[in-house]
């Protein structure tokens, strides 16, 4: 966190907004928040002391109304589309420091952030976030604002999958920092690409190749994955070629399979047009 500030300049605390899952739920963190002057949105762990310490967040979370209501884009484990609806809650607690810590740390005025459905799903688990902020949450439009910011944190998860295990950056025996600094800085466009491409092909399916692939691009697909049959309609799309991607590395394209996923486009974008199946990618080394 600390870094990340340095990296922006002296104006930077104010605004930065950390962002953690779970594991970040740790009452220093919140203080050294507070004493840095920047900002935090944490999924809770814990269910922290509240107000006096005779009870605890949950408790007081029990009390407050719901204050609006959300829809929420979800896929299933199976990549199927869905649409949730979620209960939004939220207040302003005092949050003192955990028992043992009262010496060392001082209270602190939180807010707290419950998006919860209530319909228990039949084909995944149902949406319970709760979330601890310093930021007040004043609207419902508020907190739509910051469970994005918190959903974002899933996608920043998925780019570095890819830059681990699609690019083999931790596989990487460069013999200095400085060259090894270099590879990453070209691992992270290129899984930035992948990532893009994926993405890009579940929200405009129908727009034009040239939206992320070049001309030659295309051109080379076409002789790698020929079409069968006459082309549709409306001519070949930005999915028509993205899904050729995803049929190089080992996507079935069936009609009732869900969008290609990551793996498979960096698997597509990996293989060797003269190989029948992508050979693992030997690590980088020093010569």
């Amino acid at each position: 966190m600390r870094q990340s500030i340095a990296l922006f300049g002296a104006p930077a605390p104010g605004r930065c907004v950390h962002v953690g899952d779970r594991e970040s739920d740790i009452y220093k963190l919140f203080c050294t928040v507070a004493d840095l002057g920047t900002h935090f949105l944490v999924r809770c762990c814990i269910d922290r002391l509240a107000g006096d310490g005779k009870h605890t967040i949950a408790d007081e979370m029990a009390e407050v109304q719901v204050k609006g209501r959300h829809r929420v884009g979800v896929r299933d484990a199976n990549g199927v589309v869905d649409t949730a609806v979620v209960e939004l809650r939220y207040r302003r607690i005092r949050v003192p420091p955990p028992i043992g810590k009262q010496k060392r740390y001082p209270a602190l005025v939180l807010t707290v952030l419950h998006a919860w459905e209530p319909d228990e799903p039949a084909h995944r688990p149902r949406i319970d976030w709760r979330l601890i902020t310093d930021l007040p949450v004043l609207s419902p439009a508020a907190a739509v604002e910051e469970l994005r910011w918190y959903a974002m944190r899933w996608k920043i998860e998925v780019f570095h999958k890819i830059l681990k295990s699609g690019c083999g950056a931790e596989d990487a025996r460069l013999r200095t920092a400085e060259r090894l600094v270099n590879l990453i800085a070209v691992f992270c466009i290129l899984s930035w690409r992948v990532f893009w491409m994926t993405m890009i092909n579940h929200t405009v399916s129908d727009g034009e190749p040239g939206l992320a692939l070049a001309t030659a691009e295309t051109m080379l697909l076409d002789r790698l994955v020929p079409e069968k049959g006459r082309d549709p309609p409306g001519g070949r799309t930005l999915s028509t070629y993205l899904t050729k991607i995803a049929r190089l590395g080992g996507y079935l394209a069936r009609a009732a399979d869900p969008p290609p996923g990551n793996i498979v486009m960096w698997r597509g974008l990996s293989r060797s047009p003269t190989s029948s199946s992508a050979p693992p990618s030997p690590p980088i080394v020093d010569n």
